[in-house]
């Protein structure tokens, strides 16, 4: 199979407009996936359904959201990254439709399912022509930015949501997911630059698949990338699942909760704005050093304060707000990193690097449940375990470039 990296044709410039399709077409996944979010407790009354049913529609869609990726990265090493893109945005529109027409939670959790399954092109295609269009600290740059997106898209989408869900019914957020999906449709073929066919390959899609995989996983310092990227995802979800329950003792009803969860991704997001102002003039690897100082510090205080006996919300939420901030100068590099390393094999990267997030971080917000929470000192420690193995990843990072 060759590797010779495709080369894109000409664009006018690699500006705002390109740099804010790439942001849409990436965050439309994040959007599809918690845009519903709030019209979940009803579904189970309005379908008479219980609520594990109610709870595979979500699950459906992250599992099709991860599980495709794999398969959509060296598809577009393959065939170009526009055409598989608007492929998926194509699948997720019509399964928005679907989703809006449902008249069983059947029906509705297959939708979401095949909604997860488009989506996943947008978060791999969109990553992949990141690497293809910028390169050096522009392209860490340009994820910087994508990162704050990410940030934003949850707490937004669930406000959005639930508005919309009481003005005009649940199937409204699915008819502005398939709106939306066309438009970001038109957005790909019209304002995305065309990919220049590669050298003719005679090989197995499946084959070429594997030994794109098999390359990636041999190569040492992809695998640090991933390793960074997956344990920082981990950190953030087992401080995801842990946070309600360690609240609800400190007294934090589920009016309140959010408002103290808030604090790790307003910090994310001024860490990306930090990286995009520090990438040039540090460069990744000491951001990244900066961002696992951050983030450690900010768990030790934590926990610090809760062997110390001070168990209230904010002993818990201001120290992670150094937390969200490390973790913003973190990750726009090792996304970088991850897609960098072979750069005729992007595609395939950014899905491994998808996938082993959602993998990573579904198994630390299956491990904090699995201790008890009289405090925030078990899951702090839970937290601190998956931190300093991406610092430790980190410093093997350092030491192999080094060498």
């Amino acid at each position: 199979m060759p590797h010779t990296q495709a080369r894109v044709d000409t664009h006018p410039a690699h500006g705002p407009w390109l740099i804010a399709n790439l942001i849409a077409q990436i965050s439309f996944g994040l959007l599809s996936m918690t845009l519903c979010l709030p019209s979940m407790q009803e579904w189970g009354a309005i379908f008479a359904a219980p609520q594990t049913d109610v709870q595979l529609t979500f699950s459906g869609y992250v599992v099709a959201y991860g599980a495709l990726q794999l398969v959509y990265g060296p598809l577009s090493d393959r065939h170009g990254r526009r055409p598989i893109l608007m492929l998926g945005l194509a699948v997720a529109g019509l399964a928005s439709v679907m989703a809006a027409l449902a008249g069983d939670i059947a029906t509705l959790t297959l939708a979401r399912v095949l909604q997860g399954a488009g989506c996943a092109a947008s978060m791999v295609v969109s990553r992949s022509m990141v690497q293809d269009l910028f390169t050096g600290p522009e392209r860490t740059r340009v994820m910087a930015y994508i990162g704050m997106s990410l940030g934003l898209c949850p707490p937004l989408a669930t406000l959005m949501g639930g508005q919309m869900h009481v003005r005009w019914g649940w199937q409204a957020n699915f008819v502005l997911l398939s709106v939306l999906a066309l438009a970001l449709l038109l957005a790909a073929r019209f304002g995305l630059p065309r990919a220049v066919k590669s050298p003719p390959n005679n090989s197995h899609w499946l084959r070429a698949m594997l030994s794109a995989y098999a390359k990636l996983v041999n190569e040492p310092r992809f695998v640090l990338y991933v390793t960074v990227l997956a344990t920082t995802t981990a950190t953030f979800y087992v401080f995801l699942g842990g946070a309600p329950i360690v609240l609800k003792g400190y007294g934090i009803g589920p009016d309140g909760i959010g408002w103290f969860i808030m604090a790790v991704p307003i910090s994310y997001i001024l860490g990306n704005f930090l990286t995009t102002r520090l990438i040039h003039r540090l460069g990744d690897a000491r951001v990244m050093v900066w961002g696992h100082a951050l983030t450690l510090t900010g768990l030790i205080v934590m926990l610090a304060l809760g062997l110390a006996g001070v168990e209230t919300a904010l002993a818990v939420a201001l120290p992670l707000l150094l937390l969200g901030l490390g973790h913003g100068l973190i990750n726009p590099s090792a996304l970088a990193g991850t897609v960098s390393v072979m750069p005729a094999l992007a595609g395939s990267a950014a899905a491994i690097a998808g996938l082993m997030q959602q993998f990573t971080g579904a198994t630390g917000g299956y491990l904090v449940g699995l201790v008890p929470h009289k405090g925030a000192v078990n899951m702090g420690l839970i937290m601190l375990g998956f931190a300093l193995t991406a610092a430790v990843a980190q410093w093997a990072l350092r030491h192999r470039k080094s060498i």
